[in-house]
């Protein structure tokens, strides 16, 4: 397992099969998806270097994280069910069964998204704004998306995909793309909501919100895999998901909340 944990974990900075042009492109097109879906946030980034901070420890933390202890522990999750429960058993209840092991994944990588956050709220002695937990939320989950995206987008290239493939295959070539585009955006808007939450004193309880419906997104590919749902179908509930936590936040930014000026934000700026 230690090999397998290993090569996933390097395979997010060594893009075997792939050309320098497809790299470049798989980066610039996860910049543009989280960038498009960051900016009705308004984070501003040029005055706090402190988010910056946060997205590239989210990025990587995050990474390590899935890697090291997602699967693992799904992994040992589903060693455990298979022992629990016969193969014709497990046939009937898959759906069932699937359930532990999917909110896994919302479990791991909100927690790891939330750490940066949780991090820069201690040092500022819990002197957060609702609104600007939110933000740095929401540039934690953006940090992670958009690495994950560039991951994903040079997968697709090593596996042969090329501008061809549109005339030929028409959008179905394009699925994975929209997949990424929507998944910047519920990244972006889970952990926002988190550091909403956190700065209203309530991390733990919105924490495990967001951990429940990361896993109920998830969910869709336990559909997907058991012909419960077909591609098509399950991008559009991908999308579908992705942007109505989107109108929510966005509702939390603009309206639940009065706009705060740079100027009387908390300094998180890390002392040398």
């Amino acid at each position: 397992m230690l090999n397998q944990i290993t090569s996933f974990f390097i395979s997010a900075f060594y893009f075997q099969g792939t050309n320098w042009i497809s790299i470049l492109l798989a980066i610039t097109l996860g910049l543009v998806f989280g960038s498009l879906w960051l900016a009705f946030y308004r984070p501003q980034l040029f005055w706090k270097r402190s988010l910056w901070i946060i997205a590239g420890v989210s990025a990587i933390l995050t990474w390590t994280a899935v890697a090291f202890i997602q699967i693992p522990l799904q992994s040992w999750t589903g060693q455990a069910i298979f022992h629990i429960w016969s193969e014709s058993t497990l046939s009937t209840w898959i759906l069932l069964a699937a359930i532990p092991q999917i909110l896994l994944s919302g479990i791991v990588q909100e927690a790891a998204k939330l750490a940066p956050v949780l991090f820069f709220w201690w040092r500022s002695k819990r002197n957060f704004t609702p609104q600007f937990g939110l933000i740095a939320g929401a540039v934690s989950g953006a940090g992670f998306g958009i690495f994950e995206a560039i991951w994903v987008h040079n997968q697709i290239f090593a596996s042969g995909w090329n501008l061809h493939l549109i005339g030929a295959e028409g959008f179905s070539s394009l699925w994975g793309f929209w997949e990424r585009f929507f998944s910047i955006a519920f990244h972006i808007s889970a952990s926002a909501l988190v550091g909403y939450g956190l700065a209203k004193h309530k991390g733990w309880q919105f924490y495990l919100l967001v951990s429940l419906l990361h896993g109920v997104m998830n969910y869709s590919i336990v559909l997907l895999q058991t012909n419960k749902l077909t591609v098509i179908q399950d991008e559009i509930v991908t999308a579908i998901f992705a942007v109505a936590l989107t109108v929510v936040l966005l509702w939390l930014r603009w309206h639940k909340t009065k706009e705060i000026p740079v100027n009387n934000s908390p300094t998180l700026d890390i002392v040398p």
